[in-house]
């Protein structure tokens, strides 16, 4: 119950906080990135319009109040990024951002059934087809099928955030990104992953959210251990920071899936 509450009253001001954090830290970042390396494929005024455009699909998916809209622009963040990381950077950075790509697409694909599942199983308990989260979070979707749907999100949650054992994309794509595209990614679009666990998985399925639980919160721990002690032997910085973010996610998914609210505050805090 207590748990509930926090999701009733704080999901809104979560949103707005993501959406006020991204509006602070994009202008950071292209202050810092003012002299792009000149290794890039493409001039800095590309980099500077795809940072803009992907702070703009950003903001889209945090202020989403329909799963359909949230979907589309959860996806759309892809093509920026991709362009980000293909385009500026280190010498493997094509193959940086084709494996980002890879691993973001599959997950987005399981994600897909979901939303389409979604979609059927509100014209069949209500007559009337909804993709609105307030119209949804009040059907009763039942264990097996709430368990199922819940599943397509989630998948595609975890390769956001990214947990282990799909984090494999994050340290390449730090390592070989630019400065500013590597906070970007770590600091916004990794960001969409834990925010879509509370806001879709625990917000439209309570039942299999507890379900998966136990699950959730020994990934979770296995994420806190294994980013930490591999992060022990990188001697590169920005490959440092990839895994010790891994780490972090941990902390914030068992933040999450402790379904209490402290643990949802921390999580949201962090």
């Amino acid at each position: 119950p207590a748990f509930g509450a926090w999701w009733s009253v704080g999901l809104d001001g979560m949103g707005l906080v993501m959406v006020l954090l991204t509006v602070l830290l994009v202008p950071i970042v292209l202050l810092a990135e003012w002299k792009v390396n000149g290794t890039g494929r493409w001039t800095p005024q590309v980099f500077f319009g795809l940072v803009l455009a992907l702070e703009s699909l950003s903001l889209f998916v945090f202020m989403a109040t329909d799963v359909l809209l949230f979907y589309l622009f959860f996806e759309a963040t892809l093509i920026p990024m991709y362009f980000l990381i293909g385009g500026f950077g280190g010498a493997r950075r094509a193959y940086a951002a084709v494996k980002f790509l890879l691993f973001s697409l599959a997950g987005g694909l399981v994600m897909l059934a979901s939303v389409i599942g979604l979609y059927v199983w509100s014209i069949r308990l209500t007559g009337a087809p909804t993709y609105l989260l307030a119209e949804l979070a009040k059907l009763d979707l039942g264990t097996n099928i709430g368990r199922w749907l819940m599943l397509g999100f989630l998948i595609a949650f975890i390769v956001k955030a990214p947990m282990v054992p799909v984090h494999t994309w994050l340290p390449t794509a730090t390592e070989e990104a630019t400065p500013g595209t590597s906070v970007l990614l770590v600091g916004i679009l990794d960001k969409i992953g834990t925010f879509g666990m509370i806001r879709f998985c625990l917000g439209l399925f309570p039942e299999a959210s507890q379900w998966v639980a136990p699950v959730m919160i020994v990934l979770a721990l296995i994420s806190v251990i294994y980013g930490a002690l591999v992060a022990i032997g990188q001697t590169d910085m920005k490959r440092l920071i990839a895994y010790t973010s891994v780490s972090h996610f941990g902390f914030i998914v068992l933040g999450i899936f402790a379904l209490t609210s402290q643990g949802a505050t921390g999580a949201t805090f962090y």
